[in-house]
């Protein structure tokens, strides 16, 4: 068995979402190299043929691996529902061949996936998450969680990762603030609800003109119609989806991020906000207040419309706030969840789970 050859099993890196690009983040870091690792997908976004397709020749792809080259550790990279179903059944075949297995939870909606499921499939995750070398979780409330569904697993907490970048410069009094949304269009995203509490700035704001950017998938047409039926056309606008490539032109154009979900795990493009010293309004939910807390961001209570209307006022009005939030939020990247400090993070995990 060579001790420096890991499987990475994941969705596509061309797929929409934080995993993704959790996982093309981490190819450029000296992890990939260091632990040889190979990348194996078995999910992509499309059809349920295609789906079907993908996971099976992904399935194969993994067994092979394991059969062949006997690498040192697989590292399953899971959310929920299918995606658990899929790498749970993959953590088995690696148990079964005697590799050591890294569970790594994803998302924002696991807790809920377990108390909904029945009395069989809530005992058959607890034994998987008990099976694994080591499950990580993304942040303190997340390893309590998955600690209180199954107390037997190892959970250690390893974050998300970005690389952070120079803080954007600030409007001035008088300025126009560019706020973003960026991430799946969905009520579940807050995304309507940003709409309305967009809709009442005008009356509650006095502070300098303001435009919204929402970015992403999903309901893309209904939000559209919205803003027509708003008549916030010349505030707002929805983009779509947009290539990796233009998230950091988005980002580097803004001032400040909103995201106020109803449920979140560690969202990467809030990271990523703070990764370029913006200033962050979120909602309270998930992992999320692992990543900010008031020293460096404004959160409110997921759907309390009247309290994300109060913080976009504040943030829109004071621009030394903005600054002073952002900075600060950039400095916990570079504290926490900075690329170079996680990968070495599970370099080290790795280490102890092949020891």
């Amino acid at each position: 068995m060579s001790r420096r050859r890991a499987v990475w099993v994941s969705t596509s890196t061309g797929t929409l979402g934080g995993v993704a690009t959790y996982v093309r983040t981490m190819q450029r870091t000296p992890l990939w190299g260091e632990w040889d690792i190979r990348h194996v997908a078995t999910h992509r976004d499309g059809s349920v043929a295609t789906r079907v397709i993908v996971f099976l020749g992904g399935a194969t792809a993994f067994v092979r691996e394991l059969l062949l080259h006997r690498p040192a550790v697989v590292h399953l990279h899971t959310a929920s529902y299918g995606s658990f179903a899929r790498k749970s059944l993959l953590a088995w075949a690696a148990r079964g061949a005697r590799v050591p297995v890294v569970l790594h939870v994803h998302g924002g909606a696991f807790r809920d996936f377990y108390r909904a499921a029945p009395w069989l499939v809530r005992r058959y995750v607890r034994a998987t998450l008990q099976m694994a070398d080591a499950v990580v979780a993304l942040g303190e409330t997340w390893q309590r969680m998955l600690q209180e569904i199954s107390p037997g697993a190892r959970v250690v907490v390893i974050p998300n990762a970005v690389r952070p970048g120079a803080p954007v410069e600030q409007p001035g009094p008088g300025e126009t603030v560019r706020v973003l949304f960026l991430g799946s269009i969905h009520e579940a995203k807050g995304a309507f609800l940003l709409l309305d509490a967009w809709r009442r700035l005008g009356d509650a704001r006095r502070g300098p003109p303001a435009d919204l950017v929402m970015a992403g998938n999903g309901a893309v047409d209904e939000a559209r119609a919205k803003v027509a039926d708003l008549g916030l056309a010349d505030q707002v606008r929805v983009t779509g989806w947009v290539p990796q490539r233009q998230v950091e032109t988005l980002l580097r154009g803004s001032h400040v991020l909103v995201l106020p979900s109803f449920a979140e795990g560690q969202p990467m493009a809030l990271l990523e906000a703070m990764a370029q010293g913006l200033c962050v309004v979120a909602s309270s939910v998930g992992g999320i207040p692992d990543l900010i807390d008031g020293e460096c961001g404004v959160l409110v209570p997921p759907g309390d419309g009247d309290a994300l209307v109060a913080a976009l006022c504040t943030v829109l009005a004071d621009p030394e706030l903005r600054s002073r939030l952002g900075g600060r939020a950039l400095d916990r990247v570079r504290e926490r969840f900075d690329v170079d400090r996680v990968w070495r993070a599970i370099d080290g995990l790795y280490e102890d789970v092949t020891a």
